[in-house]
Protein backbone atom coordinates (compact mmCIF):
# COMPACT_ATOMS: atom_id res chain seq x y z
CA UNK A 1 0.00 0.00 0.00
CA UNK A 2 1.15 3.60 -0.67
CA UNK A 3 1.21 6.54 1.25
CA UNK A 4 -1.82 8.61 0.97
CA UNK A 5 -2.21 12.51 1.36
CA UNK A 6 -5.52 14.04 2.86
CA UNK A 7 -6.37 17.41 3.58
CA UNK A 8 -7.11 17.77 7.56
CA UNK A 9 -10.72 18.30 7.90
CA UNK A 10 -10.35 20.49 10.57
CA UNK A 11 -7.61 22.81 9.94
CA UNK A 12 -7.56 22.24 6.22
CA UNK A 13 -3.38 21.34 5.79
CA UNK A 14 -2.10 17.82 4.44
CA UNK A 15 -1.37 15.12 6.61
CA UNK A 16 0.08 12.08 4.89
CA UNK A 17 -1.32 8.30 5.99
CA UNK A 18 2.01 5.60 5.42
CA UNK A 19 1.53 2.18 4.85
CA UNK A 20 2.07 1.29 8.21
CA UNK A 21 -0.51 3.55 9.36
CA UNK A 22 -3.02 2.11 7.16
CA UNK A 23 -1.69 -1.78 8.20
CA UNK A 24 -2.84 -0.57 12.17
CA UNK A 25 -6.43 0.99 11.11
CA UNK A 26 -7.05 -2.39 9.27
CA UNK A 27 -5.64 -4.45 12.22
CA UNK A 28 -8.18 -2.75 14.96
CA UNK A 29 -10.86 -2.52 11.78
CA UNK A 30 -11.51 1.42 12.01
CA UNK A 31 -11.60 3.68 8.98
CA UNK A 32 -8.53 5.88 8.30
CA UNK A 33 -8.54 9.29 10.56
CA UNK A 34 -10.12 12.89 8.72
CA UNK A 35 -7.59 14.96 11.31
CA UNK A 36 -4.31 15.43 10.88
CA UNK A 37 -2.34 14.03 13.80
CA UNK A 38 -1.92 17.80 15.76
CA UNK A 39 -5.61 18.14 15.25
CA UNK A 40 -6.59 15.17 16.58
CA UNK A 41 -3.88 15.59 19.63
CA UNK A 42 -5.42 18.81 20.34
CA UNK A 43 -8.84 17.48 20.74
CA UNK A 44 -8.10 14.78 22.72
CA UNK A 45 -6.01 17.57 25.20
CA UNK A 46 -9.55 19.37 25.94
CA UNK A 47 -11.10 16.50 27.70
CA UNK A 48 -8.16 16.96 30.17
CA UNK A 49 -8.06 18.65 32.88
CA UNK A 50 -4.68 18.39 34.70
CA UNK A 51 -3.93 20.42 37.19
CA UNK A 52 -7.00 22.94 38.32
CA UNK A 53 -9.65 21.86 41.23
CA UNK A 54 -12.89 23.30 42.08
CA UNK A 55 -15.29 23.82 45.21
CA UNK A 56 -18.68 22.49 44.24
CA UNK A 57 -21.87 20.77 45.46
CA UNK A 58 -22.45 17.05 45.54
CA UNK A 59 -25.77 16.48 43.27
CA UNK A 60 -26.52 13.71 46.33
CA UNK A 61 -26.15 15.51 49.31
CA UNK A 62 -25.25 19.26 48.56
CA UNK A 63 -22.43 19.27 50.62
CA UNK A 64 -18.87 21.10 49.30
CA UNK A 65 -16.46 19.18 48.11
CA UNK A 66 -13.42 19.28 46.06
CA UNK A 67 -13.94 18.62 42.22
CA UNK A 68 -12.25 18.57 38.63
CA UNK A 69 -15.48 19.43 37.12
CA UNK A 70 -16.21 23.16 37.62
CA UNK A 71 -19.92 24.51 39.30
CA UNK A 72 -20.76 25.52 35.82
CA UNK A 73 -20.66 22.55 34.39
CA UNK A 74 -23.81 20.60 33.56
CA UNK A 75 -22.84 17.04 34.57
CA UNK A 76 -23.90 15.55 37.65
CA UNK A 77 -21.08 15.09 39.63
CA UNK A 78 -20.85 12.43 42.95
CA UNK A 79 -17.82 12.37 45.26
CA UNK A 80 -15.17 10.22 44.63
CA UNK A 81 -16.28 7.44 47.40
CA UNK A 82 -19.47 7.65 46.64
CA UNK A 83 -19.17 7.43 43.31
CA UNK A 84 -17.56 4.29 43.74
CA UNK A 85 -19.95 2.67 45.93
CA UNK A 86 -23.34 0.42 44.94
CA UNK A 87 -25.45 3.06 46.58
CA UNK A 88 -26.43 4.08 42.82
CA UNK A 89 -26.71 1.93 39.66
CA UNK A 90 -25.89 3.40 36.34
CA UNK A 91 -27.59 0.89 34.48
CA UNK A 92 -30.66 3.19 35.62
CA UNK A 93 -29.78 5.36 32.80
CA UNK A 94 -29.42 2.98 30.03
CA UNK A 95 -31.64 3.34 27.03
CA UNK A 96 -32.69 2.55 23.43
CA UNK A 97 -30.65 3.34 20.63
CA UNK A 98 -32.77 5.90 18.47
CA UNK A 99 -31.95 5.74 14.60
CA UNK A 100 -33.46 8.77 13.85
CA UNK A 101 -31.09 10.69 15.25
CA UNK A 102 -27.64 10.79 15.60
CA UNK A 103 -24.86 8.39 17.67
CA UNK A 104 -23.02 11.57 19.07
CA UNK A 105 -26.25 13.68 19.87
CA UNK A 106 -27.51 10.51 21.98
CA UNK A 107 -24.51 9.95 23.31
CA UNK A 108 -23.94 13.61 24.36
CA UNK A 109 -27.22 13.19 26.74
CA UNK A 110 -25.93 9.85 28.12
CA UNK A 111 -23.08 11.99 29.32
CA UNK A 112 -24.96 14.86 30.67
CA UNK A 113 -27.56 12.33 32.59
CA UNK A 114 -24.91 9.71 34.48
CA UNK A 115 -22.70 10.99 37.33
CA UNK A 116 -19.22 11.98 36.99
CA UNK A 117 -16.79 11.06 40.10
CA UNK A 118 -15.48 14.23 41.15
CA UNK A 119 -11.84 13.07 41.54
CA UNK A 120 -9.67 10.51 40.19
CA UNK A 121 -7.40 9.56 43.07
CA UNK A 122 -6.68 6.49 44.73
CA UNK A 123 -5.12 5.90 48.47
CA UNK A 124 -4.55 9.39 49.16
CA UNK A 125 -3.76 10.37 52.36
CA UNK A 126 -3.87 13.81 53.99
CA UNK A 127 -3.47 14.75 50.55
CA UNK A 128 -7.11 16.57 49.58
CA UNK A 129 -5.78 19.51 47.33
CA UNK A 130 -5.15 16.70 44.17
CA UNK A 131 -6.38 15.25 41.17
CA UNK A 132 -5.46 12.86 38.77
CA UNK A 133 -3.10 11.19 41.48
CA UNK A 134 -2.57 8.10 43.54
CA UNK A 135 -0.62 6.95 47.12
CA UNK A 136 0.28 10.51 48.04
CA UNK A 137 1.45 11.38 51.54
CA UNK A 138 0.78 14.84 53.27
CA UNK A 139 1.01 16.40 49.80
CA UNK A 140 -0.71 19.70 48.68
CA UNK A 141 -1.90 20.56 44.93
CA UNK A 142 -0.30 17.94 43.07
CA UNK A 143 -2.13 16.64 39.66
CA UNK A 144 -1.04 13.91 37.75
CA UNK A 145 0.93 12.29 40.03
CA UNK A 146 1.59 8.75 41.71
CA UNK A 147 3.53 7.75 44.82
CA UNK A 148 4.65 10.82 46.61
CA UNK A 149 5.13 12.12 50.37
CA UNK A 150 5.60 15.53 51.58
CA UNK A 151 5.58 17.59 48.78
CA UNK A 152 3.48 20.44 47.12
CA UNK A 153 2.70 22.07 43.42
CA UNK A 154 3.80 18.40 41.56
CA UNK A 155 2.59 18.02 38.04
CA UNK A 156 2.98 15.04 36.29
CA UNK A 157 5.87 13.48 38.22
CA UNK A 158 5.74 9.95 40.44
CA UNK A 159 8.20 8.48 43.28
CA UNK A 160 8.69 11.90 44.90
CA UNK A 161 9.72 12.76 48.57
CA UNK A 162 10.16 16.58 50.05
CA UNK A 163 10.06 17.49 46.24
CA UNK A 164 8.41 21.34 45.71
CA UNK A 165 7.45 22.76 42.14
CA UNK A 166 8.30 19.86 40.07
CA UNK A 167 7.24 19.07 36.46
CA UNK A 168 7.62 16.10 34.49
CA UNK A 169 10.05 14.15 36.49
CA UNK A 170 10.77 10.85 37.78
CA UNK A 171 12.00 9.25 41.38
CA UNK A 172 13.28 12.42 43.32
CA UNK A 173 13.67 13.69 46.09
CA UNK A 174 14.38 17.40 48.09
CA UNK A 175 14.15 18.71 44.54
CA UNK A 176 13.21 22.48 43.60
CA UNK A 177 11.64 23.86 40.82
CA UNK A 178 13.07 21.37 38.34
CA UNK A 179 11.40 20.03 34.91
CA UNK A 180 12.59 16.69 33.89
CA UNK A 181 14.66 15.01 36.08
CA UNK A 182 14.98 11.76 36.69
CA UNK A 183 16.76 9.98 39.39
CA UNK A 184 17.76 13.17 40.95
CA UNK A 185 18.75 14.68 44.41
CA UNK A 186 18.79 18.12 45.52
CA UNK A 187 18.49 19.35 42.09
CA UNK A 188 17.46 23.12 42.29
CA UNK A 189 16.32 25.28 39.01
CA UNK A 190 17.41 22.55 36.64
CA UNK A 191 16.25 20.68 33.30
CA UNK A 192 16.56 17.28 31.83
CA UNK A 193 18.97 15.87 34.16
CA UNK A 194 19.58 12.45 34.79
CA UNK A 195 21.20 10.81 38.23
CA UNK A 196 22.39 13.77 39.07
CA UNK A 197 22.56 15.42 42.83
CA UNK A 198 23.35 18.78 44.18
CA UNK A 199 22.95 20.69 41.12
CA UNK A 200 21.70 23.84 40.80
CA UNK A 201 20.50 25.37 37.49
CA UNK A 202 21.74 23.10 35.18
CA UNK A 203 20.98 21.57 31.74
CA UNK A 204 21.23 18.01 30.01
CA UNK A 205 23.43 16.59 32.76
CA UNK A 206 24.18 13.39 33.41
CA UNK A 207 25.58 11.38 36.48
CA UNK A 208 26.75 15.40 37.75
CA UNK A 209 26.98 16.39 41.19
CA UNK A 210 27.87 19.74 42.94
CA UNK A 211 27.52 21.40 40.27
CA UNK A 212 25.76 25.01 39.19
CA UNK A 213 25.22 26.71 35.82
CA UNK A 214 26.32 23.75 33.70
CA UNK A 215 25.22 22.19 30.36
CA UNK A 216 25.42 18.91 28.65
CA UNK A 217 28.07 17.69 31.87
CA UNK A 218 28.70 13.98 32.14
CA UNK A 219 29.92 12.20 35.22
CA UNK A 220 31.39 15.93 36.45
CA UNK A 221 31.72 17.75 40.38
CA UNK A 222 32.24 20.72 41.71
CA UNK A 223 31.94 22.46 37.70
CA UNK A 224 30.73 26.05 37.76
CA UNK A 225 29.04 27.46 34.35
CA UNK A 226 31.06 24.19 33.10
CA UNK A 227 34.38 25.10 34.65
CA UNK A 228 36.63 22.64 37.29
CA UNK A 229 36.92 24.14 40.54
CA UNK A 230 38.39 22.18 43.90
CA UNK A 231 35.87 20.66 46.60
CA UNK A 232 37.07 23.80 48.59
CA UNK A 233 36.98 26.45 45.96
CA UNK A 234 33.58 25.32 44.52
CA UNK A 235 31.93 25.60 47.94
CA UNK A 236 33.26 28.74 48.73
CA UNK A 237 32.47 30.24 45.38
CA UNK A 238 28.68 28.87 45.92
CA UNK A 239 28.81 30.88 49.58
CA UNK A 240 29.97 33.93 47.78
CA UNK A 241 26.84 33.80 45.29
CA UNK A 242 24.20 34.10 47.88
CA UNK A 243 21.98 31.80 46.92
CA UNK A 244 19.21 32.15 49.95
CA UNK A 245 19.08 36.27 48.51
CA UNK A 246 15.89 36.37 46.00
CA UNK A 247 17.62 39.88 44.14
CA UNK A 248 20.53 37.64 43.74
CA UNK A 249 18.97 34.21 42.47
CA UNK A 250 17.13 36.94 40.21
CA UNK A 251 21.06 37.90 38.65
CA UNK A 252 22.31 34.27 38.24
CA UNK A 253 19.35 33.34 36.75
CA UNK A 254 19.78 35.39 33.63
CA UNK A 255 23.48 34.58 33.46
CA UNK A 256 22.41 31.03 33.47
CA UNK A 257 19.60 31.74 30.69
CA UNK A 258 22.84 32.94 28.25
CA UNK A 259 25.10 30.34 29.03
CA UNK A 260 22.28 27.98 28.41
CA UNK A 261 21.78 29.40 24.94
CA UNK A 262 25.42 29.27 24.49
CA UNK A 263 25.61 25.44 24.55
CA UNK A 264 24.18 23.13 21.88
CA UNK A 265 20.61 21.17 22.63
CA UNK A 266 20.36 17.88 21.54
CA UNK A 267 17.30 17.74 18.85
CA UNK A 268 14.94 15.66 21.20
CA UNK A 269 15.16 14.84 24.71
CA UNK A 270 15.69 10.99 25.80
CA UNK A 271 16.82 7.91 27.16
CA UNK A 272 17.92 4.56 26.27
CA UNK A 273 15.70 5.19 23.14
CA UNK A 274 15.77 2.37 19.77
CA UNK A 275 14.34 3.60 16.71
CA UNK A 276 12.37 6.80 17.88
CA UNK A 277 11.32 10.08 17.00
CA UNK A 278 9.45 12.64 19.02
CA UNK A 279 10.41 14.40 22.40
CA UNK A 280 10.73 13.35 25.82
CA UNK A 281 11.01 9.83 25.31
CA UNK A 282 12.22 7.52 27.57
CA UNK A 283 12.77 3.71 27.45
CA UNK A 284 11.29 3.20 24.00
CA UNK A 285 11.13 1.28 21.12
CA UNK A 286 9.58 2.16 17.51
CA UNK A 287 7.52 4.92 19.16
CA UNK A 288 6.83 7.50 16.19
CA UNK A 289 5.98 11.37 16.40
CA UNK A 290 5.19 11.41 20.26
CA UNK A 291 5.68 12.94 23.72
CA UNK A 292 6.27 12.24 27.10
CA UNK A 293 6.79 8.66 26.80
CA UNK A 294 7.97 5.66 28.78
CA UNK A 295 8.37 2.49 28.07
CA UNK A 296 6.03 2.17 25.46
CA UNK A 297 6.93 -0.12 21.92
CA UNK A 298 5.43 -0.03 18.19
CA UNK A 299 3.25 3.33 19.19
CA UNK A 300 2.97 6.43 17.43
CA UNK A 301 1.28 9.89 17.73
CA UNK A 302 1.14 9.14 21.66
CA UNK A 303 1.41 11.77 24.93
CA UNK A 304 1.72 10.91 28.08
CA UNK A 305 2.22 7.41 28.69
CA UNK A 306 3.92 5.35 31.44
CA UNK A 307 5.05 1.72 32.12
CA UNK A 308 4.23 -0.75 29.44
CA UNK A 309 2.16 0.46 26.17
CA UNK A 310 2.62 -2.02 22.99
CA UNK A 311 0.81 -1.24 19.70
CA UNK A 312 -1.40 2.16 20.03
CA UNK A 313 -2.23 5.36 18.28
CA UNK A 314 -3.28 8.72 19.61
CA UNK A 315 -3.24 8.01 23.04
CA UNK A 316 -2.96 10.47 25.62
CA UNK A 317 -2.11 9.99 29.30
CA UNK A 318 -1.51 7.08 31.28
CA UNK A 319 -0.67 2.98 30.21
CA UNK A 320 0.42 0.73 32.47
CA UNK A 321 0.24 -2.41 30.68
CA UNK A 322 -2.05 -1.44 28.02
CA UNK A 323 -2.42 -3.04 24.05
CA UNK A 324 -3.87 -1.63 21.20
CA UNK A 325 -5.36 1.52 22.36
CA UNK A 326 -6.62 4.11 19.65
CA UNK A 327 -7.83 8.11 20.26
CA UNK A 328 -8.19 7.63 23.71
CA UNK A 329 -7.08 9.39 26.82
CA UNK A 330 -6.78 8.74 30.49
CA UNK A 331 -6.83 4.64 29.57
CA UNK A 332 -4.73 2.36 31.78
CA UNK A 333 -4.08 -0.54 34.02
CA UNK A 334 -4.02 -3.61 31.43
CA UNK A 335 -6.68 -2.42 29.17
CA UNK A 336 -7.08 -4.08 25.73
CA UNK A 337 -8.47 -2.88 22.28
CA UNK A 338 -10.18 0.63 23.52
CA UNK A 339 -10.90 3.20 20.97
CA UNK A 340 -12.39 6.32 21.21
CA UNK A 341 -12.99 6.34 24.65
CA UNK A 342 -11.75 8.94 27.78
CA UNK A 343 -11.02 7.64 31.64
CA UNK A 344 -11.80 4.05 31.38
CA UNK A 345 -9.53 1.67 33.64
CA UNK A 346 -8.81 -1.31 34.97
CA UNK A 347 -8.76 -4.00 32.54
CA UNK A 348 -11.13 -2.42 30.25
CA UNK A 349 -11.34 -4.69 26.49
CA UNK A 350 -13.46 -4.39 23.64
CA UNK A 351 -14.38 -0.90 24.27
CA UNK A 352 -15.42 1.83 22.17
CA UNK A 353 -16.92 5.62 22.23
CA UNK A 354 -17.48 5.04 26.32
CA UNK A 355 -16.25 7.47 29.32
CA UNK A 356 -15.76 6.70 33.10
CA UNK A 357 -16.06 2.48 32.42
CA UNK A 358 -14.02 0.67 34.49
CA UNK A 359 -13.37 -3.13 34.78
CA UNK A 360 -15.54 -4.03 31.73
CA UNK A 361 -15.84 -5.39 28.59
CA UNK A 362 -17.63 -5.07 24.79
CA UNK A 363 -19.15 -1.81 25.11
CA UNK A 364 -20.53 0.88 22.88
CA UNK A 365 -21.73 4.18 23.84
CA UNK A 366 -21.54 3.71 27.48
CA UNK A 367 -21.23 6.19 30.78
CA UNK A 368 -20.22 5.33 34.24
CA UNK A 369 -20.53 1.58 34.16
CA UNK A 370 -17.95 -0.82 36.25
CA UNK A 371 -17.94 -4.49 35.51
CA UNK A 372 -20.57 -4.87 33.24
CA UNK A 373 -20.41 -6.62 29.25
CA UNK A 374 -22.41 -6.00 26.14
CA UNK A 375 -23.89 -2.99 26.62
CA UNK A 376 -25.00 -0.03 24.68
CA UNK A 377 -26.42 3.19 25.84
CA UNK A 378 -25.75 1.51 29.23
CA UNK A 379 -28.42 -1.21 28.31
CA UNK A 380 -27.43 -4.98 29.12
CA UNK A 381 -28.05 -7.22 25.82
CA UNK A 382 -26.89 -10.76 25.17
CA UNK A 383 -23.73 -11.19 23.21
CA UNK A 384 -25.43 -12.02 20.23
CA UNK A 385 -27.73 -8.84 20.20
CA UNK A 386 -24.49 -7.10 21.27
CA UNK A 387 -22.56 -7.69 18.50
CA UNK A 388 -25.83 -7.50 16.00
CA UNK A 389 -26.76 -3.97 17.27
CA UNK A 390 -23.26 -2.35 17.38
CA UNK A 391 -22.88 -3.41 13.65
CA UNK A 392 -26.17 -1.47 12.57
CA UNK A 393 -25.04 1.41 15.35
CA UNK A 394 -22.10 2.44 12.81
CA UNK A 395 -23.91 1.88 10.01
CA UNK A 396 -25.78 4.46 11.18
CA UNK A 397 -22.96 6.42 12.44
CA UNK A 398 -21.79 6.42 8.77
CA UNK A 399 -25.00 7.67 7.11
CA UNK A 400 -26.32 9.46 9.77
CA UNK A 401 -23.14 12.03 10.99
CA UNK A 402 -23.32 14.40 13.64
CA UNK A 403 -22.11 17.79 12.38
CA UNK A 404 -21.09 20.30 15.26
CA UNK A 405 -21.26 23.48 15.65
CA UNK A 406 -17.99 24.30 13.49
CA UNK A 407 -19.33 22.36 10.60
CA UNK A 408 -17.28 19.31 11.20
CA UNK A 409 -18.55 15.79 10.61
CA UNK A 410 -18.16 13.13 12.73
CA UNK A 411 -18.88 9.40 11.32
CA UNK A 412 -17.48 6.21 12.98
CA UNK A 413 -13.94 6.47 13.90
CA UNK A 414 -14.01 9.92 14.85
CA UNK A 415 -12.52 11.05 18.50
CA UNK A 416 -15.73 13.03 20.51
CA UNK A 417 -16.53 16.76 19.34
CA UNK A 418 -14.33 19.21 21.79
CA UNK A 419 -17.89 20.93 22.44
CA UNK A 420 -18.60 17.77 24.83
CA UNK A 421 -15.72 18.24 26.96
CA UNK A 422 -17.49 19.59 30.09
CA UNK A 423 -13.92 21.75 30.73
CA UNK A 424 -13.41 24.78 29.18
CA UNK A 425 -10.41 25.25 27.17
CA UNK A 426 -7.90 27.22 29.52
CA UNK A 427 -8.76 24.69 31.98
CA UNK A 428 -7.15 21.97 29.84
CA UNK A 429 -3.45 20.85 28.89
CA UNK A 430 -4.68 21.95 25.60
CA UNK A 431 -4.00 25.73 27.11
CA UNK A 432 -0.56 24.61 28.71
CA UNK A 433 1.10 23.23 25.11
CA UNK A 434 -1.12 25.09 22.70
CA UNK A 435 -2.19 28.97 24.70
CA UNK A 436 -5.02 30.64 23.17
CA UNK A 437 -6.41 34.06 23.60
CA UNK A 438 -9.95 33.68 24.70
CA UNK A 439 -11.37 35.35 21.26
CA UNK A 440 -9.06 32.47 19.61
CA UNK A 441 -10.56 29.88 21.08
CA UNK A 442 -14.30 30.78 21.16
CA UNK A 443 -13.98 31.57 17.41
CA UNK A 444 -12.33 27.75 17.02
CA UNK A 445 -15.42 26.46 19.17
CA UNK A 446 -13.81 25.59 21.99
CA UNK A 447 -15.62 26.53 24.98
CA UNK A 448 -13.97 29.26 27.78
CA UNK A 449 -14.15 29.69 31.26
CA UNK A 450 -12.77 32.80 32.97
CA UNK A 451 -12.03 32.05 36.52
CA UNK A 452 -14.51 32.36 39.27
CA UNK A 453 -13.54 35.90 41.35
CA UNK A 454 -12.22 34.96 44.70
CA UNK A 455 -12.38 38.15 46.97
CA UNK A 456 -9.10 37.50 48.48
CA UNK A 457 -7.31 40.34 50.36
CA UNK A 458 -3.67 40.24 49.73
CA UNK A 459 -1.76 41.78 53.04
CA UNK A 460 1.72 41.46 51.26
CA UNK A 461 2.74 42.46 47.63
CA UNK A 462 5.68 39.79 46.83
CA UNK A 463 8.15 42.52 46.01
CA UNK A 464 7.61 43.37 49.58
CA UNK A 465 9.06 40.08 51.02
CA UNK A 466 12.15 39.86 52.52
CA UNK A 467 14.73 39.20 49.98
CA UNK A 468 17.01 36.75 52.22
CA UNK A 469 15.03 33.74 53.52
CA UNK A 470 17.27 34.01 57.05
CA UNK A 471 15.23 37.31 57.42
CA UNK A 472 11.86 35.30 56.89
CA UNK A 473 9.58 34.68 60.09
CA UNK A 474 6.99 32.38 60.79
CA UNK A 475 4.62 34.93 60.39
CA UNK A 476 4.97 34.82 56.70
CA UNK A 477 2.64 31.75 56.84
CA UNK A 478 -0.31 34.20 58.11
CA UNK A 479 0.19 36.55 54.88
CA UNK A 480 -1.65 36.56 51.72
CA UNK A 481 0.47 37.37 49.15
CA UNK A 482 0.27 39.20 45.74
CA UNK A 483 1.75 37.18 42.90
CA UNK A 484 4.13 39.55 40.97
CA UNK A 485 3.62 38.58 37.78
CA UNK A 486 -0.97 38.09 37.84
CA UNK A 487 -1.37 39.55 41.03
CA UNK A 488 -3.17 36.60 42.49
CA UNK A 489 -3.38 35.73 45.93
CA UNK A 490 -1.41 32.67 46.99
CA UNK A 491 0.00 31.86 50.53
CA UNK A 492 3.69 30.30 51.94
CA UNK A 493 2.26 26.70 53.37
CA UNK A 494 4.18 25.19 56.59
CA UNK A 495 6.09 22.54 54.60
CA UNK A 496 6.85 24.71 52.26
CA UNK A 497 8.48 27.33 54.36
CA UNK A 498 10.42 24.13 56.25
CA UNK A 499 11.67 23.41 53.48
CA UNK A 500 12.77 26.41 51.92
CA UNK A 501 14.91 26.89 55.31
CA UNK A 502 16.19 23.80 54.98
CA UNK A 503 17.83 23.97 50.83
CA UNK A 504 18.31 27.80 52.14
CA UNK A 505 16.21 29.54 49.02
CA UNK A 506 14.22 32.40 49.00
CA UNK A 507 10.48 32.80 48.98
CA UNK A 508 8.76 32.56 45.87
CA UNK A 509 8.02 35.69 44.40
CA UNK A 510 5.02 34.44 41.77
CA UNK A 511 1.84 32.33 42.44
CA UNK A 512 1.09 28.39 41.81
CA UNK A 513 -0.05 28.86 38.39
CA UNK A 514 3.06 31.36 37.44
CA UNK A 515 5.73 29.38 39.01
CA UNK A 516 4.40 26.26 36.59
CA UNK A 517 4.03 28.34 33.71
CA UNK A 518 7.34 30.02 34.10
CA UNK A 519 9.06 26.58 34.46
CA UNK A 520 7.58 24.67 31.18
CA UNK A 521 8.86 27.71 28.75
CA UNK A 522 11.51 25.19 28.79
CA UNK A 523 9.23 22.31 27.34
CA UNK A 524 8.49 22.73 23.66
CA UNK A 525 4.89 22.00 22.79
CA UNK A 526 4.75 18.29 20.75
CA UNK A 527 5.05 19.84 17.10
CA UNK A 528 7.45 18.47 15.13
CA UNK A 529 9.31 20.53 12.50
CA UNK A 530 11.88 18.86 10.05
CA UNK A 531 15.59 20.63 10.43
CA UNK A 532 18.95 20.27 9.43
CA UNK A 533 21.89 20.02 12.45
CA UNK A 534 23.29 23.22 13.36
CA UNK A 535 26.84 21.90 13.29
CA UNK A 536 29.13 24.46 10.78
CA UNK A 537 32.43 21.94 11.39
CA UNK A 538 34.03 23.87 13.78
CA UNK A 539 31.13 26.20 15.47
CA UNK A 540 27.35 26.50 15.49
CA UNK A 541 25.99 28.07 12.00
CA UNK A 542 26.17 31.47 13.85
CA UNK A 543 29.63 31.31 15.52
CA UNK A 544 28.57 31.64 19.08
CA UNK A 545 29.55 27.94 19.76
CA UNK A 546 32.92 27.14 19.12
CA UNK A 547 32.93 23.02 19.00
CA UNK A 548 35.66 20.92 21.70
CA UNK A 549 36.25 17.96 19.38
CA UNK A 550 36.66 17.19 15.84
CA UNK A 551 32.80 15.62 14.34
CA UNK A 552 32.18 12.83 11.97
CA UNK A 553 31.71 15.06 8.87
CA UNK A 554 35.02 17.59 9.42
CA UNK A 555 35.19 21.07 8.61
CA UNK A 556 32.13 20.72 6.06
CA UNK A 557 28.54 21.50 7.27
CA UNK A 558 26.62 18.31 9.26
CA UNK A 559 24.46 16.57 6.42
CA UNK A 560 22.21 15.43 8.97
CA UNK A 561 18.67 15.82 9.18
CA UNK A 562 15.66 15.33 11.71
CA UNK A 563 12.29 15.69 13.65
CA UNK A 564 12.48 18.44 16.12
CA UNK A 565 10.32 19.88 18.93
CA UNK A 566 12.36 23.13 18.12
CA UNK A 567 10.69 24.91 15.57
CA UNK A 568 13.39 27.00 13.04
CA UNK A 569 12.84 30.03 14.84
CA UNK A 570 13.59 29.42 18.17
CA UNK A 571 17.01 30.98 19.12
CA UNK A 572 18.55 27.59 20.12
CA UNK A 573 21.46 25.80 18.76
CA UNK A 574 20.20 22.70 17.79
CA UNK A 575 22.42 19.62 16.84
CA UNK A 576 22.10 15.99 15.86
CA UNK A 577 22.94 13.11 17.65
CA UNK A 578 25.96 12.78 16.76
CA UNK A 579 27.33 16.16 16.81
CA UNK A 580 25.61 16.80 20.21
CA UNK A 581 27.44 13.43 21.76
CA UNK A 582 30.92 14.57 20.14
CA UNK A 583 30.14 17.29 22.34
CA UNK A 584 28.92 16.03 25.73
CA UNK A 585 30.67 12.21 26.11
Amino acid sequence: MSPEVKQCQNCKTPFTIEPDDFAFYEKIKVPPPTWCPECRMIRRFVFRNERHLFRRKDDVTGEEIFSGFSPQVQEKVYERDYWWSDAWDPMDYGREYDFSRPFFDQFRELMHDVPRPSRNIVNLINSDYSNQAGYLKNCYLCFDLNRAEDSAYLVHSYDQKDCFDVTDSMRGELNYDDLAVNDCFRTMFSYGCEGCHNLWFSRNCTGCSDCFGCTNLRRKQYHIFNRPYTKEAYFEELKRLGLGSFSALTRLQEKVGKAWLGAPYRFMLGWHNVSVTGDWIANSKNVRDSFRVADAEDSRFCQGLVNGVRDSYDFTVWGNECERIYEGTEIGMKCRDVRFSLNCWPAVQDVEYSAECHSCASLFGCVGLKKKSYCIFNKQYSKEEYLALREKVIQHMNSMPYTDTQGKIYRYGEFFPPEFSPFAYNETIAQDFFPLAREKALREGYLWRDPEAREYQTTIDAADLPDHIRDVQDSILKEIIKCASCGKAYLIIQMELEFLRRMSLPLPRLCVDCRFLERIKHRNAPRFHHRKCKCAGRADDNGIYQNQTAHFHGSPHCPNEFETSYAPERPEIVYCEQCYQAEVV
